[in-house]
């Protein structure tokens, strides 16, 4: 028999022991959860966040689409989708100018745009038959063309781009607001481009304040209008206020009641936006908009402003690719010659 201190000795030793193995556990072992764990690293174009942006490419001036294209692809190192959106017939067109320019290195989607959803919605107006071209209601279908994203920008095909368009996607949209536009009274450094060539920023040159339905909006005739012509879009809003229902009412309004014309501001895409986003929208920074380059052939801005602009918008009738026009040494800078020698410039010596 061990005596009893002997007893207590091999104990101690056993609790010694004990003590000594869960402090090597502890130290040696590696948690069963991270056993043969491997991370799998994405590379940094996979983490970084695709910026989807919507174009049209409108026969006739398909090359505007391709300029804003290269614009756009040129002054940007983000992670971009192109949705080129066209009307069946011309889907051949722009797909061979991609894949046989230097645009061939871009990552887009070619999508179709059905005009049939326009019918009954569109009121004939002859003063300017090509604002009732259907891809200029491409913009009202956002949801319906581009199904993954959360976040959208909307482009007219008229614009070209100086800055990177990551900074126009990182726009601020306030809660519950489903787009940003550019207020048309927002940069004093258009006012007087705005006033010399009579042009209107302002609800009343938009809608027809004679018309009943227009007075019981209570919108003030003098509230300044937006230029949708550049959008930030915020698709689950959008769907959740079912803005596309909303402009398809109007739209059809329009067409019974005669409340806005192309013979009033900009034509009749843009009324029926006035009206759904009056008071609900976000604000896009001035530089990202700078517009009104096509609204006369005579009128110029100063070279320093302009190359301070992140974008350029020329809408109105004076087109970059055709001619009279101004500013076009800017525009054609990012132009590529169509391949197929469909499209061609139209200059004074041609």
């Amino acid at each position: 028999i061990l005596p009893f201190a002997s007893v207590n000795q091999i104990l101690l030793l056993l609790l010694v022991l004990t003590v000594c193995a869960i402090l090597y556990n502890k130290v040696h072992n590696v948690p069963s959860s991270l056993k043969n764990e491997t991370v799998d690293l994405e590379s940094p174009e996979e983490m970084e966040e695709e910026i989807p942006i919507v174009i049209c490419a409108a026969a006739g001036r398909m090359g505007a689409a391709i300029a804003a294209i290269s614009s756009i692809y040129s002054n940007s190192e983000a992670n971009l989708l192109f949705y080129v959106v066209g009307l069946k017939n011309s889907i051949p067109h722009i797909r061979k100018w991609i894949e046989n320019s230097k645009l061939k290195e871009i990552k887009y989607k070619i999508v179709e745009f059905n005009p049939m959803v326009l019918k009954g919605k569109i009121r004939q107006d002859a003063s300017r038959p090509e604002l009732l071209q259907p891809l200029n209601f491409v913009r009202f279908y956002l949801p319906l063309l581009i199904q993954k994203h959360e976040k959208v920008i909307y482009l007219d095909d008229d614009v070209i781009v100086q800055g990177d368009i990551q900074e126009l996607y990182e726009t601020k949209l306030a809660p519950g607001h489903a787009a940003a536009f550019s207020d048309d009274c927002d940069l004093p450094s258009t006012h007087e481009m705005v006033r010399s060539v009579g042009m209107q920023n302002t609800y009343m040159g938009f809608l027809d304040y004679r018309k009943q339905a227009i007075r019981d909006l209570g919108i003030s005739p003098s509230t300044c209008s937006f230029n949708p012509g550049v959008i930030v879009a915020n698709m689950t809003e959008w769907k959740h206020q079912r803005i596309t229902k909303q402009l398809e009412k109007w739209m059809q309004r329009n067409v019974e009641e005669n409340l806005y014309s192309s013979t009033l501001g900009g034509g009749v895409a843009t009324s029926p936006m006035l009206i759904v986003f009056y008071g609900k929208h976000s604000t896009i920074n001035p530089m990202w908009h700078i517009r009104h380059l096509g609204w006369s052939p005579d009128t110029r801005y100063s070279e320093h402003f302009l190359q301070d602009a992140k974008l350029l918008h020329w809408n109105g009738r004076y087109k970059p690719w055709d001619y009279p026009s101004v500013h076009t040494d800017l525009w054609e800078n990012w132009f590529i010659p169509d391949p197929s020698g469909k499209f061609k410039l139209t200059r004074p010596e041609s």
